[in-house]
């Protein structure tokens, strides 16, 4: 087996792993503490580690800003209010949004005198410490150096990271956390991190050991996915399976990125408001089919790795996102034109070019 993998994150998990892992909080001596609005306190991790915090003499401050999709202006302005409060560490707790954004605020604390955007090309002194803790069982980024940000005016993301100084000193995985995490919301976080797994799996980037991560989180995922039914209650334990699945998925991606379902469906989560993980999902059929041209014998490899077979596979994610849009011509040429120069595409076996990225979008969604 030949790999290399580059993973600094000390991954804490288990049952009251904050308490029982107190003394790592001691990074600095004041906090700012980024998340949602509710979610964190919603599911106890925020006065859990507020304790603890207050256990060793740690001062804090609560920045709870952070929606969905964060702007890269409310990001900048937590890293002035983390420089204001005199806060010389970062703590991120919740979903994807919060933990992305805890990693800009960290950069954007450390680097005053950049504007919002600059963040992305100037030179920057080194962020301030982060631990991440996630309430959901998604976007494994806790484990990974990716802050993906919106651009703000623009309805764009854009991917912020820094190999050297945007991971995680800590990350603490607690299923509790994602107790509380509606039925809609634990599936479409469970449908992104299949989507993770699996365009790390089919990437030119992975290696034999970023497989390993991809094709246990896509199996354990799958299943979870396919049998998943409305009013469904899931036990701590299977929140737990989940929740190690999508921080498999994390490490995965922290090896290889991502491919084209997640550039096309950022259009449908910023314009139409569709949850990320299911606005990547509708695109399945087309991203394997795509990939089955170039790579026949690595998506079976993939197929294996999940127990299940390739048209069933399109067949239940499709399903299982839910969506249902439609669209013009005019709004696929300027989807389209928005996020063609993403570098996702050159991440698949297939590379999808102009054309093809309208074709797919008037298949799904021209009616």
């Amino acid at each position: 087996m030949n790999f290399s993998m580059y993973m600094p994150v000390d991954i804490r998990s288990g049952e009251d792993c904050v308490k029982k892992n107190a003394s790592c909080f001691a990074l600095g001596k004041h906090a700012l503490l980024v998340t949602g609005r509710h979610a964190a306190k919603a599911c106890g991790a925020q006065d859990e580690v507020t304790a603890v915090l207050d256990s060793l003499g740690i001062a804090y401050t609560v920045y709870d800003k952070i929606g969905e999709n964060p702007l890269a202006s409310v990001c900048y302005a937590g890293g002035q209010a983390a420089h204001d409060a005199g806060a010389d560490m970062v703590i991120g707790i919740g979903g994807g949004s919060a933990m992305d954004a805890a990693k800009a605020i960290a950069a954007y604390a450390a680097n005053l005198a950049l504007a919002p955007e600059e963040i992305y090309t100037a030179e920057r002194k080194p962020s301030l410490p982060i631990i991440l803790i996630p309430t959901t069982a998604g976007t494994g980024s806790e484990v990974n150096p990716y802050a993906v940000l919106t651009l703000d005016g623009q309805d764009k993301k854009k991917t912020f990271t820094d190999k050297t100084q945007s991971y995680a000193k800590y990350a603490f995985l607690d299923a509790k956390y994602t107790m509380s995490l509606s039925e809609k919301y634990t599936l479409s976080c469970a449908l992104d991190a299949f989507a993770h797994c699996a365009e790390s799996y089919l990437s030119p980037k992975a290696d034999e050991a970023s497989r390993i991560f991809a094709g246990y989180g896509a199996r354990v995922l799958y299943a979870y996915i396919r049998d998943s039914v409305p009013g469904q209650v899931l036990t701590r334990e299977t929140r737990e399976t989940l929740l190690y699945a999508s921080c498999a998925a994390g490490i995965a991606i922290n090896k290889t990125g991502t491919g084209f379902p997640h550039p096309l469906g950022y259009n449908l989560t910023l314009t139409r408001g569709i949850p990320h993980g299911s606005a990547c999902a509708v695109f399945y059929g087309e991203y394997l089919s795509y990939n089955e041209k170039a790579a026949p014998a690595l998506c079976r490899a993939l197929y294996d790795a999940i127990g299940a077979d390739g048209e069933e596979i399109k067949a239940v994610i499709k399903e299982k996102s839910g969506v249902d849009v439609t669209l013009d011509e005019e709004t696929i040429a300027r989807y389209v034109e928005k996020v063609k120069s993403a570098g996702n595409y050159k991440n698949s076996p297939y590379v999808i070019n102009e054309q093809e990225m309208a074709d797919i979008y008037r298949r799904l969604f021209l009616k």
